[in-house]
């Protein structure tokens, strides 16, 4: 009596791998808008600072 080996076949592997493919797809766009926004808050609030610390020191 032969035992059947449990695991995924190649098509299950396949299908699975292309799904991750189009996840991939849909969120990397996404990740690099949201990193670009990020990027310019932290500039706003590096001229804020700027600015502030030189009001600062000229009306010291």
């Amino acid at each position: 009596m032969k035992s059947k080996l449990s695991g995924f076949t190649l098509i299950e592997l396949m299908i699975v791998v292309a799904i991750v493919g189009i996840l991939a797809a849909l969120a990397i766009p996404k990740f690099s808008e949201y990193r670009a926004k990020a990027n310019d808050s932290n500039t706003q609030a590096d001229v804020r600072n700027t600015i502030w610390i030189m009001s600062s020191a000229i009306g010291k």
